[in-house]
């Protein structure tokens, strides 16, 4: 979106700059309540053949006698296959909400669970590690500060050989690191993001999934733009996520889900997403905008939705860079491509996710706010009146009309009436005053730049649909005023 500009505004004969400026303050608020928005969640990762195999087994609630007995069975038992028992029993029962405040309640009890997790025996050491994930997916605070003493431990671990602890322990770690603050504060001098910058190049997707999961919680913390994600920018990281995120036979979906929104967090920052430029961001995510709307077209498989969200949301923040404009060749693509793919995935999300449409709208704003070239795609591939059709869903397709209606005569011309005259009749209609004031602002580009247009609109409406605003007086005189600038100016 558009940076506000500064300066006094003009008279009205300036009013394509102060519609300009008028659009750019509105956009910044919704831009601010955008990137405040958080994905915080926890993930539980349990094993399917184990769950299978306790099919039918109910995790039962034990008392503190019960839960000691486990603990004393674990640690001291005479067979290993008893001790493994003791965990699995325990570990069930730390399903339940009410078994988790009993356990942290008990003297020893983590600290038990945590000499397990060190143990030089692997079955136990996976036990306890399925324990502290129970734990760790918590929604009490307690029991998630209760666990700080196996933070280490879990960090150290994922320098280890086996894919499948290195993925629980990277979900577990996940769980802790957005719920506790002193979590982070422990694991951030103890290395945690060149941890997370090792694993990054393992061959193993569920590693690497689970990887994006744990760094995207990371990175939603309150201090993540102070003392995270410069560590975060400074290292390795954002290049391998941009290598994860190139299109092709290799891409994977869910670990480019986990990365997508990783990249989203980092730009939202605004730490330094020049760099992210520089290093080819705009150009990978051009590239898979493309490759999304190839394959909606292909599969119908669900979860694509997933993946256009953040790749939206990443696109349309980044356009709003300085950077971008001076790099705006690495997007390394055709404006007919980007549009044309851009609408193939709003008919998809109209059809498949309606709620992220306005996420697409966003991106297209972006990149006709400030681009000729992306405004001409839109006329000539005749998209305005699919454009339209999405006014019931956001009026920020009055915001992309606005935009392309402000490049000058030409432009109007090419708008005018076309189906965009019987929309703005309608639009002025509506009881919501902001969006007969966008549709107004339309009118006042379209009558600068189109003498004609004036007359013609109102002759055909009769000033009927402003009759019925509850505010007809005053859009009446704007109208008028609109009428005379165009007529005279």
């Amino acid at each position: 979106m558009w940076s506000r500009q500064r300066g006094r505004l003009k008279p009205l004969c300036c009013g394509v700059e102060e519609l300009r400026c008028r659009r750019r303050e509105r956009e910044a608020a919704l831009r601010k309540a955008r990137r405040e928005q958080q994905l915080v969640s926890k993930r539980l990762l349990r094993d399917e053949a184990l769950e299978e195999a306790e099919e039918g087994c109910v995790a039962m609630i034990f008392g503190e006698a019960e839960i000691q007995q486990f603990l004393r069975l674990a640690q001291r038992g005479t067979e290993e296959k008893e001790r493994e028992r003791a965990l699995v029993s325990l570990r069930r029962g730390l399903q339940r909400p009410e078994m988790q405040q009993t356990f942290i309640r008990l003297e020893g009890s983590i600290r038990t669970l945590v000499g397990l997790l060190t143990s030089n025996q692997a079955l136990l050491q996976l036990e306890a590690a399925r324990c502290l994930h129970e734990l760790s997916h918590s929604e009490q605070s307690a029991v998630v500060e209760a666990c700080l003493p196996a933070t280490s431990y879990l960090l150290t671990y994922l320098s280890g050989h086996s894919s499948d602890f290195i993925e629980l322990c990277l979900y577990t770690l996940g769980n802790l690191i957005v719920e506790s603050e002193a979590v982070r504060r422990q694991l951030l001098p103890q290395g945690i993001v060149p941890a997370l910058a090792a694993c990054i190049q393992s061959p193993h997707l569920t590693v690497l999934e689970a990887l994006g999961y744990a760094l995207s919680q990371l990175l939603q913390a309150k201090e993540a733009p102070e003392k995270i994600i410069p560590s975060v920018l400074g290292s390795t990281l954002p290049q391998h996520m941009l290598q994860l995120l190139q299109p092709g036979p290799k891409l994977n979906l869910g670990v480019a889900v986990e990365f997508a929104w990783c990249l989203h967090y980092i730009i939202c920052s605004q730490v330094n997403n020049a760099l992210l430029i520089t290093q080819g961001a705009l150009s990978t995510l051009g590239l898979l905008l493309l490759d999304l709307a190839g394959a909606v077209q292909r599969t119908e498989d669900a979860g694509l939705e997933l993946l256009a969200c953040p790749v939206l949301r990443c696109l349309s923040n980044l356009l709003t860079e300085a950077a971008a404009e001076a790099v705006g060749g690495q997007l390394q693509l055709r404006d007919e491509r980007v549009v044309a793919a851009l609408f193939i995935l709003l008919q998809f999300l109209l059809q498949k996710q309606p709620s992220l449409l306005p996420e697409g709208l966003w991106l297209l704003n972006n990149l006709t706010a400030n681009s000729p070239s992306f405004c001409t795609s839109l006329l000539s591939l005749d998209l305005i009146e699919p454009l339209l059709h999405l006014l019931s869903v956001s009026n920020v397709v009055l915001t992309v009309l606005c935009n392309v209606a402000e490049k000058g005569p030409a432009y109007c011309q090419r708008l005018w009436p076309g189906p965009l005259l019987s929309s703005l009749l309608d639009t002025l209609a509506f009881s919501d005053t902001e969006v007969v004031g966008q549709s107004l602002e339309l009118l006042q580009l379209l009558f600068l730049y189109q003498p004609g247009a004036a007359q013609a609109f109102l002759q055909q409406s009769g000033l009927q649909a402003l009759q019925r605003h509850e505010e007809v007086a005053q859009l009446q005189d704007r109208v008028h005023a609109l009428q005379q600038t165009a007529l005279h100016g």
